[in-house]
């Protein structure tokens, strides 16, 4: 699998994605900043997240109120075009990426979201847990010819053996283990089927998306085979949102690029 000009194999080096989703809180400057700190870290990308939110949600799932902490709007709808980024902030997003060497991607939650990427050339697609078992979007992605992280948090071997049969031969594609708990604990993160995944699916890469609460349980899945590793980033865990709290500092993601 190459993604640019980055290899990854079952004996290559860890590919390490610095996470960085919405928790840039919709500001381009922070988002910038981000991507200068998380090359200082020694990743080798970061991604970031895509989504048509009227496509996405009802109309009243859209406007219902969202009241709390980490709000960023009256409305769920409100809070979630806040943390959104525009076609043309993408682009500036890219070029600054590409001018400081670092790979830029992101998660195409929908249709028109894919599409929108595709447009801006990205080197590859994410496909999120929760889209799974969304086989119309992941057969738009293959069409598009381009290497596929999939996440597999939530799903049974069937779930994944139908994505397997959607894309096999078609693209290069990853699978990350991925367990949906924010954060997990230990005794959770069943990185044993890291080996499943290995030997089920011997024509893919294998990876970790991790959302355990430090960088040891990263560093374990490395050394059982996941080359792979994509963890969430922060600046600060203080920050307004909801992933913050679970996401590495620039110290953290340091320590563990170093370590791997």
């Amino acid at each position: 699998m190459k993604i640019k000009d980055k290899v990854i194999n079952r004996d290559s080096e860890c590919f390490i994605i610095a996470e960085i989703g919405n928790n840039h809180g919709g500001n381009l400057e922070t988002a910038k900043e981000m991507i200068l700190e998380a090359k200082r870290c020694g990743v080798d990308a970061v991604k970031f997240q895509k989504r048509e939110n009227r496509s996405l949600f009802t109309q009243e799932f859209y406007n219902k109120p969202y009241e709390n902490e980490n709000s960023y709007g009256r409305t769920y709808g409100e809070h979630r075009e806040a943390l959104e980024f525009n076609v043309h902030q993408y682009k500036e997003l890219i070029e600054f990426s590409e001018s400081n060497n670092i790979i830029f991607f992101a998660t195409a939650f929908d249709p028109f979201s894919a599409a929108l990427l595709q447009s801006l050339n990205v080197p590859c697609f994410k496909v999120a847990s929760a889209d799974l078992t969304n086989i119309p979007l992941i057969e738009q992605l293959v069409e598009y010819k381009k290497p596929l992280i999939i996440s597999t948090g939530g799903g049974t071997l069937e779930d994944i053996d139908r994505v397997v049969k959607t894309i096999h031969g078609k693209v290069e594609y990853a699978l990350l283990h991925c367990v949906a708990t924010y954060p997990n604990k230990p005794e959770q993160m069943n990185l044993k089927f890291i080996q499943t995944l290995k030997d089920r699916y011997i024509d893919c890469q294998v990876g970790l998306s991790d959302h355990y609460n430090g960088i040891v349980m990263a560093e374990a899945a490395y050394m059982i085979g996941a080359r792979i590793i994509e963890k969430h980033f922060t600046m600060n865990h203080t920050w307004k949102g909801t992933d913050h709290p679970l996401s590495l500092e620039p110290q953290g993601m340091f320590k563990m690029v170093r370590d791997i």
